[in-house]
């Protein structure tokens, strides 16, 4: 293992911030792994320090393949994360939406280049990341649908899902995007919660990413079998948003199977206790998505159900 200095984020009132990438093997760049690009995605950052103690052992035991090279990013918001806020804090601004960067930019921007030249020529790309609203998600691995995307290759990790979203505008601006306009095969997974460590769901993602090493011929390692992915895409999903704000008890939870019609989610007077309204599922299916906030605003999504009748 090789510890290196990326680059350097300067700063006039506390010391530099150095974003730290952790090399594995030797040779072409065969895989690029990036945890945490928001201030708040502790899961994302724990799964990446796992990885990197595993492939540790892997690589003392010879089994990084030759000619081949792994480099692992845990963080690249040292900043934010130390301050506990998502957003980079200086100027609050998501850097998952600034690539592919602009070296004359705002620092977001230059942080996204800096980031993104030392990626760009990875074959493989794995990005650890969380939805723009807080929530709990099935496990699966996320491609944007750029006309370059493999969704096949995705099956590769072994989680129940691939899913292969039409980008919408912000969505350009993301680093699966660029990575994948880049020539980089690129797949976000969704490794369970965000702020807080999720063993379970820590453990699947960290055996998703080792599967994927070794099918793709980067290592040799024991790797426990996957599921049979499903590649699902927009259209199969249904989404029930909040017609109105409050407190939010939930019923049901990502991962739940249920019944068109059958109650998900009361939301409540925060005052009184009384029920405002009640969110139903509008089909059959399974909850793939959960907001988990203890407050809802109006129109906010609130659940995701990938229903049956696809």
């Amino acid at each position: 293992m090789k510890k290196d200095i990326l680059f350097t984020v300067p700063s006039y009132f506390r010391d530099d911030m150095n974003i730290m990438g952790y090399r594995f093997g030797k040779g072409e760049k065969s895989c690029a792994v990036l945890g945490a690009l928001r201030g708040d995605e502790v899961q994302q950052l724990y799964v990446c320090s796992r990885l990197v103690s595993y492939l540790r052992e892997v690589e003392r035991d010879g089994g990084i393949m030759p000619g081949k090279s792994v480099l692992i990013i845990p963080t690249a918001i040292g900043f934010s994360m130390n301050a506990g806020e998502r957003l980079w804090a200086p100027e609050n601004m998501d850097i998952n939406r600034r690539f592919p960067g602009d070296a004359d930019g705002s620092t977001t921007s230059r942080i996204a280049d800096a980031l993104f030249d030392r990626l760009r020529l990875y074959r493989y790309g794995v990005q650890l990341t969380s939805f723009y609203q807080p929530g709990s998600f099935v496990p699966h691995v996320r491609v944007m649908d750029t006309g370059r995307q493999n969704p096949d290759l995705g099956c590769e990790f072994g989680l129940p899902y691939v899913y292969v979203r039409t980008p919408r505008s912000a969505d350009k601006a993301t680093l699966n995007y660029a990575w994948q306009l880049a020539g980089t095969q690129a797949y976000s997974l969704y490794a369970g919660k965000t702020r807080e460590i999720d063993e379970a769901a820590a453990e699947q993602t960290l055996r998703a990413i080792i599967r994927f090493l070794n099918g793709r011929g980067i290592i040799r390692s024991d790797v426990t079998p996957g599921h049979a992915s499903s590649v699902i895409a927009d259209g199969d999903l249904l989404t029930v948003s909040a017609a109105s704000a409050g407190l939010l008890r939930r019923i049901k939870f990502a991962g739940a199977h249920v019944r068109r019609g059958e109650q998900l989610a009361f939301i409540m007077n925060p005052c009184d206790g009384s029920v405002r309204e009640t969110l139903k599922a509008p089909a059959t299916g399974m909850l793939f998505y959960v907001q988990d906030g203890p407050f809802i605003a109006e129109g906010s999504p609130v659940f995701q159900v990938l229903s049956n009748t696809r």
